[in-house]
């Protein structure tokens, strides 16, 4: 049955109706304003039937007529189709968006297609492997990526199986200085590979994909850079210690390359290599190299945000993130947080710190996010609407993240962000991003620092999360009424959406279990609320999770919520693992009138524990769901709170009326 929604998500809903009406019939007093359309055309031609005030050839003159514009008129900027290889990021400081009431706006021409590209066409491709059917073509030395885009696509970089789980890691000696392969055939082929240097360990755990580039191969060990290799094999799901799963790959060297679609960058001889499908024309083949690691920044300050700014059908491609790279690889601890620094350990962590201990826990508000090609922070009333996000080497679209997430050094302060009716796809880490992880994120020094207003709407993410795979679709962390609703998530290797940080450490109170384990050495306990509340997650379509993580859910929570719904999504196809995941710290949230299909178990609400106080996962409600197999997991002992009451089992595959609307609603209608 129906139930009734609050106030606050009828009045969201509203909102949403009405924002798409402003979007289909502009206002009355919309005709009477003053307009200026500044036409971007590289060859300086204008179409005939286009009406345009004045007509630049780049993108640097267009935004400073805008300046000049901009607090007397509404600004269109209209950019001829065609890709556009930026040479460095595009800014948009404070005085780039809409003053006195009037807007900026940067968008296609009507009917055209343009591409704001952070990298270069690659051209020139020689035979230079006929056995192998490997293909080379020059580009600049000392060129940097981690990425190359084909046609279209991401290509894969090269990798050799060093043990397939953590069962079968026998051969497998891990010590401080490296890794040692007790393999001979294994051994054989790490010799003979070049460049030693290039070549880094990927491990995907249960819920981290962890990198850590070696320094050199000394006989049979792989002696590794410092300090990613000690910062990967200390706390939770390490690389020497993962909870499930456990691969172990030794990537990136050009004689690994084995099977079409794969590559390698010899950086220092100016090379890139190809090994292209039987067949395949690499005349007529698209290659684009990254260049850039991010192609819009916007940021203005917290006295003075970017305002009235808007992005409408364009396409944002081909970018790298080569941070991994570097020395201190990518130590991953869940949906993109990684620690950066070097941290003391006990002598014997390598055995005694795998399951946490409290030198690990003073990384904790130190973790780092990754960055964003299209960053926003400091900014109110940014619109991103029909856009394309991909080919990108990080996450897609980054809103108010933490200072070190963003070119600018300044983060948060996204308030009043619309994204709406935009695709993400073939990327390397999460599609959306809003929120930060450190302090200033749940308990900001500056009010205007607060994250909130966020509406994710109509978008489509297929395809993303490539390299990163720990990364959800979308994940929004400490903001105050995030709205996450209408978007189809598919082909995923992690999580759909994501809501929440922290495992309740910083709500108030804390949470037992980490005062257990030393982290409130090294941080207060919070006797206020954090910034994460009254979030709306409704008619999302999710499907085709989990394809390579274990832990998480399609759709999964962190933290106390208050006022905080999620209701009417359509899950299916969680590979077995957990349709819904109510994780560490997850109050007052209600989960209702949704449908999941196909899932190990529908809905897990972590409170294992004898002491309610331990995760303070409590005070939840799920109600009136419907699910097909698998049971749920809940404990409900005394002082817990959490009502799993009126769900209903479908085992013959008929489902009622009301379930049947919730699938047929859900999901992008754009």
């Amino acid at each position: 049955m129906t139930r009734p929604r609050p106030l606050r998500v009828i009045a969201a809903a509203c909102a949403l109706i009405l924002g798409a009406a402003a979007l289909s019939a502009p206002p009355t007093s919309a005709v009477t304003r003053p307009t200026t359309v500044i036409l971007v055309s590289p060859d300086g031609k204008k179409p005939k039937d286009l009406h345009a005030d004045q007509v630049v050839r780049t993108l640097d003159a267009a935004q400073a007529l805008a300046r000049a514009k901009n607090s007397t008129a509404d600004v269109r900027v209209l950019l001829a189709g065609g890709t556009y290889e930026l040479k460095k990021p595009l800014r948009f400081g404070s005085r780039d968006g809409g003053r006195n009431g009037h807007t900026v706006t940067w968008q296609s021409v009507p009917g055209q297609h343009a591409v704001l590209s952070g990298g270069s066409k690659v051209t020139g491709w020689t035979l230079t492997d006929p056995a192998k059917n490997i293909w080379s073509a020059d580009v600049p030395v000392g060129s940097r990526s981690r990425q190359l885009y084909v046609d279209g696509q991401l290509a894969e970089r090269t990798q050799l199986l060093l043990a397939e789980s953590k069962k079968t890691r026998d051969h497998l000696v891990f010590s401080q200085r490296g890794l040692t392969v007790n393999d001979p055939a294994l051994a054989a082929r790490i010799a003979g590979l070049s460049n030693p240097g290039d070549l880094e360990i990927e491990e995907l755990g249960s819920f981290t994909d962890r990198y850590s580039p070696v320094q050199t191969v000394d006989g049979s060990t792989l002696v590794m850079e410092q300090p990613a290799w000690d910062n990967n094999n200390f706390g939770y799901d390490t690389l020497k210690s993962p909870y499930n799963r456990g691969a172990v790959y030794l990537n990136n060297a050009y004689e690994l390359i084995s099977g079409p679609n794969q590559w390698y960058l010899d950086s220092a001889k100016g090379k890139v290599f190809y090994r292209p499908a039987d067949g395949q024309s690499m005349a007529a083949t698209d290659v684009r190299l990254p260049r850039l690691e991010s192609l819009v920044q916007i940021s203005g300050s917290y006295r003075d945000p970017v305002q009235n700014l808007a992005f409408s059908n364009l396409t944002f491609a081909h970018t790298t993130w080569n941070f991994p790279s570097g020395p201190q690889g990518y130590v991953d601890q869940q949906s993109g947080a990684h620690i950066v620094g070097e941290y003391a350990k006990p002598a014997d962590f390598l055995t005694s710190c795998q399951d946490g201990c409290p030198e690990f826990e003073k990384t904790r508000n130190e973790w780092h996010q990754i960055p964003a090609a299209v960053q926003v922070s400091a900014a109110e009333h940014v619109t991103f609407d029909g856009n394309s996000f991909e080919q990108l080497g990080s996450v897609g679209l980054g809103l108010g993240m933490d200072p070190n997430a963003h070119a600018s050094g300044i983060g948060y302060g996204a308030a009043e962000i619309d994204v709406r009716g935009n695709s993400f796809t073939n990327s390397a880490a999460s599609a959306i991003v809003a929120g930060g992880v450190q302090p200033d994120a749940h308990h900001p020094r500056d009010p205007r620092m607060t994250n909130h207003d966020v509406r994710i709407v109509d978008n489509t993410v297929q395809g993303v999360s490539k390299n990163y795979r720990d990364n959800a679709g979308i994940l929004s962390t400490y903001v105050t009424r995030a709205t996450i609703t209408h978007n189809t998530l598919t082909d995923l290797p992690y999580d759909g959406v994501d809501i929440g940080w922290g495992w309740g450490i910083n709500d108030p109170g804390g949470n037992k279990y980490y005062l257990e384990a030393g982290l409130y050495n090294y941080q207060p306990i919070y006797r206020t609320p954090t910034t994460f509340r009254e979030n709306y997650v409704a008619y999302n379509l999710i499907h085709d999770t989990k394809q390579a993580m274990h832990d998480g859910g399609s759709i999964y929570t962190l933290s106390s919520s208050p006022g905080t719904v999620i209701e009417r999504n359509y899950v299916y196809d969680s590979r077995t693992t957990f349709g819904a995941l109510i994780d560490q710290g997850t109050r007052y949230v209600v989960m209702r009138d949704n449908v999941f299909l196909g899932s190990s178990r529908w809905v897990y609400v972590n409170a294992d524990a004898d002491d309610p106080d331990t995760f303070n996962t409590k005070d939840n409600l799920v109600t009136g769901n419907w699910w097909d197999i698998g049971p749920a997991r809940n404990p409900e002992g005394p002082g817990f709170n959490n009502q799993l009451v009126d769900n209903v089992q479908i085992t013959d595959g008929v489902f009622p009326p009301e379930a049947r609307k919730v699938m047929t609603e859900a999901g992008a209608r754009r």
